[in-house]
């Protein structure tokens, strides 16, 4: 009998965060209210971080705001950004570090087995590095665990691929 099964994943494109990114350089740009600003943003694709710099609190915000909309246009869940807590910058500017994270972590892997485990159907799990495996002899099981964790809010984005 044949075991059809899937992969979860956190994977983000990083081609879209930087299409969104130069958008929302671009709007900073235009905007009025930021004419004469300090207020900028950078991205390193490598280290995968960004940088926000605002000259106040409100402006930062603005930031993060005009950031998380054009990610949200471009399909890029926000929860694979970490912002980190704003700290002062040069010229009384404020700086917030954002970390881009992306695959499953050992914690949440385990977190996941859990959930896809109390629901008590015949389905077997396997952590593959940052993915986690599910098979099963039946198709319907598999579509009930997607359907879980697509209801579920879970702090990664996931996404299922592979499926077989």
């Amino acid at each position: 009998m044949a075991n059809f099964s899937f992969d979860i994943v956190s994977e983000i494109d990083m081609q879209e965060v930087d299409n969104a990114v130069n958008q929302a350089k671009k709007e900073l740009a235009q905007r009025y209210d930021f004419k004469g600003s300090k207020s900028s943003i950078e991205f390193e694709r490598v280290e995968k971080k960004l940088t926000l710099i605002g000259d106040d609190d409100f402006k930062l915000c603005a930031l993060r705001d005009m950031l998380a909309t054009r990610l949200a246009k471009r399909g890029v869940s926000v929860k694979f950004f970490n912002f980190k807590e704003p700290e002062k910058a040069f010229e009384g500017t404020l700086r917030q570090a954002v970390e881009i994270s992306s695959g499953i972590d050992k914690e949440k892997a385990k977190e996941l087995n859990k959930i896809i485990k109390d629901l008590g159907l015949k389905v077997q799990t396997q952590i593959e590095g940052e993915k986690i495996k599910v098979s099963s002899p039946k198709k319907d099981d598999l579509q009930a665990v997607i359907a879980h964790l697509r209801g579920i809010d879970f702090p990664l984005p996931l996404s299922f691929c592979n499926y077989r």
